[in-house]
């Protein structure tokens, strides 16, 4: 992997000069949102700070990734489209995060900006699963399923961006591991553009860890969905290694689990789906009384963990040379029991697993004993 990085020093590169130039432009992006009014008051149904904060973050992202992106990416093919639809995305962001968008209005500039890819080759034309093999898909699929699956990493990360700090740190460490599988895959553009947006991220976190001076907003967010997204499929789904359909359903596993359980919850509950609510994996962390903080520290962790299992699965294979490595066996398996045991612990501790939470138990013969009160009243 070292050698690797040696033969392409652009991805290194890429990530310095994105953080830095992220770093310098939040401050004033900041103080040109709070002219223009562009602030997130406290008190909204989901919101949990305190204090006014300007938003419009993903204006300085968007710059401090396309400065490296137009410096060392070829501007042509998939990657002309990738930052096409970027800015598209951003844009669309930002007029939310402006003015506010119905969610109609909002869900068709999304589907724009992943077309925009799509029409530039990025799509899901191929897979490899393990005992399936490489798996080709027709155009008539593969175009509709990209778009699907970008528009919905998007939300997911927008979703995901309910604490200071949490989407930026997550996107963060999910843009490294995709930097360092692309680049053992030999897809080095992608592993460079994933390299830029961990920079970025990296870089927005020092303005927007806890307590958050300013917020990246709908702008950052679908800016970093997008990408993630797009990067998952060029870097990793396209290429012909062994389960590269899973490893971005690894890294992303946590924007995807949070969408999953409270767009559930609202199907059964009968609520919009595009409604605000408190019922997302951070606000369950405030719920049970952890601080900002904490709470993110806890999610950073468990992403951690996930990424680690992911890049287990690409560079230590139970079977490198047709034949088993033990060491290679034991190492990997005691990162996913690590990543698998995060998983269930955190189900656990948000009441996600209701079974014998002593939490839950208390709360119930509470309500218990109230009810049998008012029965005898």
């Amino acid at each position: 992997m070292l050698e690797t990085l040696r033969d392409n020093p652009e991805v290194a590169y890429g990530f310095v000069v994105a953080l830095v130039v992220v770093l310098l432009l939040t401050p004033g992006v900041g103080r040109f949102a709070r002219i223009l009014g562009v602030v997130d008051e406290p008190g909204e149904t989901r919101r949990v700070h305190v204090r006014p904060v300007p938003r419009l973050g993903g204006i300085a992202l968007l710059l401090g990734i396309f400065v490296p992106a137009l410096a060392f990416l070829p501007l042509d093919g998939p990657y002309r489209g990738i930052l096409l639809g970027a800015a598209v995305a951003t844009t669309v962001g930002a007029i939310d995060d402006f003015r506010g968008l119905p969610w109609w209005a909002k869900l068709g500039g999304q589907l724009a900006a992943a077309g925009i890819a799509v029409g530039f080759g990025v799509n899901v034309d191929r897979f490899t699963f393990p005992g399936f093999g490489s798996q080709e898909l027709s155009d008539s699929v593969s175009g509709p399923l990209t778009i699907v699956w970008i528009v919905a990493i998007m939300n997911m990360v927008n979703f995901l961006d309910g604490m200071d700090g949490l989407a930026a740190g997550i996107c963060a460490i999910a843009g490294s591991t995709f930097a360092l599988i692309s680049l053992s895959l030999g897809a080095p553009d992608a592993a460079l553009l994933a390299a830029i947006v961990a920079g970025a991220c990296f870089g927005f976190l020092h303005h927007n860890f806890y307590p958050a001076r300013i917020f990246m907003g709908d702008s950052g967010a679908m800016l970093l969905g997008f990408l993630l997204a797009s990067l998952a499929v060029e870097g990793l789904v396209k290429t012909a290694a062994l389960a590269t359909l899973v490893l971005p359903l690894i890294v992303l596993a946590i924007p995807i689990i949070d969408t999953s359980f409270v767009v559930a919850k609202r199907v059964k509950h009968g609520q919009p789906l595009y409604a605000a609510d408190r019922t997302h994996l951070h606000h369950r962390f405030i719920n049970i009384g952890f601080s900002q903080a904490r709470a993110v520290a806890y999610m950073y962790l468990w992403c951690a963990l996930l990424a680690a299992a992911a890049l287990a699965t690409r560079f230590l294979p139970p079977r490198p040379r047709g034949e088993w490595d033990l060491s290679n066996t034991l190492v990997a398996g005691a990162i996913g029991f690590a990543a698998l045991l995060a998983s269930v612990y955190i189900a656990y501790l948000l009441e996600i697993i209701k079974l014998m939470n002593p939490r839950i138990r208390r709360r119930e013969e509470q309500a218990r004993r109230e009810r049998d009160e008012r029965q005898t009243a």
